[in-house]
């Protein structure tokens, strides 16, 4: 059943929050919605949900109109901020939700998915930042849902939480649900999304998967120890820039290759060997800075 963004404007008074947006999102697939503030992801969530309608184009959520009862039952949210009431404990606020749905998945299923047993009897108003944040999600996903949209979910969360909360989402993504992310942490993004879709100013910027847009960024980090100095350094084949601290060198390269067998045919001892290649946060201010 088909997820999409066909054509979509939508305006506010003479502000254009998004122009002609088309996008797709597939049912197993993590798609992550990446862009500056302004650049229109709040207001495409909030399309999706079925909270504003388009000013132009049509807005198709699981093959219907998100604002039909019987499609918006079938959406889960994890919005930036949740308003849970305080007074709850954590298993009351879960077992509330619940109830709203027709086909809901167990309180214990939502608990467990969100990493919350332990804290089940704990009170909403008693939690830490990161507990409400997988409280936020629990709520998100008791109803079942075969869309799941979430909104920089691992804000406030610790490494721990943030490990479980991205093994809970992969198992959903496994089941076949279609999961939209938006979140300034690239290199979650990096890890966990099969897809990458970048907005600036309402349109569609780039997209594709993480390799796919890395790729488009030529050049590498290369850097190793050795005793050669910066003015060597500089002067080894491709090097566009270079950085010397305590013997360790950082040089940056369009053509790493050339520079390593040049490297390799001088002789020179070397260790501590790392090559990178441009990371999806390099490819992402790349494209939004040409804007």
């Amino acid at each position: 059943m088909t997820t999409a963004l066909h054509g979509v404007s939508k305006t506010f008074g003479p502000v254009a929050a998004l122009c002609d947006l088309t996008l797709e999102l597939r049912p197993g697939e993590l798609t992550a919605l990446l862009g500056p503030n302004g650049a229109g992801k709040t207001t495409a969530l909030s399309l999706l949900l079925g909270l504003a309608a388009p000013t132009s184009g049509r807005v198709e959520v699981l093959g219907g109109d998100p604002r039909r009862p019987e499609i918006r039952a079938r959406i889960g949210s994890m919005p930036q901020e949740s308003a849970i009431p305080t007074g709850l404990t954590v298993r009351e606020a879960v077992t509330l939700f619940a109830s709203f749905y027709p086909a809901p998945l167990s309180v214990d299923r939502a608990l467990a998915l969100a990493d919350l047993g332990s804290v089940a009897g704990r009170r909403a108003g008693q939690l830490s930042g990161g507990q409400k944040r997988r409280l936020a999600f629990a709520l998100a996903v008791v109803g079942n849902p075969d869309l799941l949209l979430i909104d920089e979910p691992t804000t406030g969360m610790d490494a721990a939480s943030r490990a479980a909360f991205w093994q809970a989402v992969g198992a959903l993504k496994a089941q076949g649900r279609t999961i939209l992310l938006t979140t300034h942490y690239l290199e979650e993004a990096e890890k966990v999304a099969d897809r990458v879709l970048i907005l600036s100013g309402g349109r569609m910027l780039a997209g594709g998967t993480p390799d796919h847009l890395r790729a488009g960024v030529r050049g590498a980090r290369v850097s190793f120890c050795s005793g050669l100095s910066l003015a060597q350094l500089r002067g080894l084949p491709g090097v566009t820039d270079a950085a010397l601290e305590n013997g360790r060198a950082e040089l940056h390269t369009d053509t790493p290759e050339d520079l390593l067998a040049a490297l390799v045919r001088s002789g020179t001892a070397f260790d501590e060997l790392e090559v990178t290649r441009a990371t999806l946060e390099e490819a992402y201010l790349r494209l939004t800075s040409a804007v």
